[in-house]
């Protein structure tokens, strides 16, 4: 196993049917282990993913699929473990790399003329292979709440501190500003007002 590609779920290009195939899996203990040390994660409970690649003109690639996780984390506030679920929805085009440029200038012509929703750009066919395990891994990845909490944890604010003379640094911001004839009076005419009483 590849440590910087645990999931690995390769389909070559030229087996997929006309009629198009459909792939689903899940990842195994030590793979999701491995996915979640890559993310920093405390643990992957459970990661899978379902796919249905459909081949296009030009050996191009449509993928559209489903990728659930189950991902342990601990509270950005209470530091609890907690679990969040992942839900995300695939819908990509594969192409060949030597396509790659002219597709993805196309799309962004697009974007720039319309206002409707503009497809992803195309990702590469890397070696005739399309890695459905690494497809599902980054978007399980992406999908990741980098500041999970519970919900009902709250940032508490520290305390504003109303009186300008009662802030804990009060009386080091007078000794700087050269009035310490001033502090030292008023230390003693309150040690003055301690013995009377």
């Amino acid at each position: 196993m590849n440590p910087a590609d645990p999931w690995r779920v390769p389909v070559i290009v030229a087996q997929i049917p006309d009629t198009g195939l459909h792939r689903a899996f899940e990842a195994g203990d030590a793979t999701r282990a491995a996915m979640a040390d890559l993310a920093g994660l405390r643990e992957i409970v459970s990661a899978r993913a379902s796919f249905d690649l459909v081949p296009k003109s030009g050996g191009r690639v449509q993928v559209t699929g489903e990728v659930h996780a189950r991902v342990g984390q601990s509270c950005v506030v209470t530091l609890d473990p907690i679990e969040n679920d992942i839900d995300e929805v695939i819908d990509l085009l594969f192409a060949p790399p030597e396509q790659i440029r002219s597709l993805a200038a196309l799309v962004d012509e697009v974007a720039q003329r319309e206002d409707d929703e503009v497809p992803d750009p195309p990702e590469p066919i890397v070696n005739g292979v399309i890695d459905l395990g690494r497809l599902a891994t980054d978007a399980l990845f992406l999908a990741i709440d980098p500041y999970p909490r519970r919900p009902e944890a709250v940032f508490e604010p520290l305390a504003e501190v109303k009186d300008p003379a009662q802030h804990p640094f009060a009386a080091l911001r007078t000794l700087q500003s050269g009035d310490q004839p001033a502090v030292a009076e008023k230390a003693s005419r309150n040690a003055l007002d301690d013995e009377e009483h």
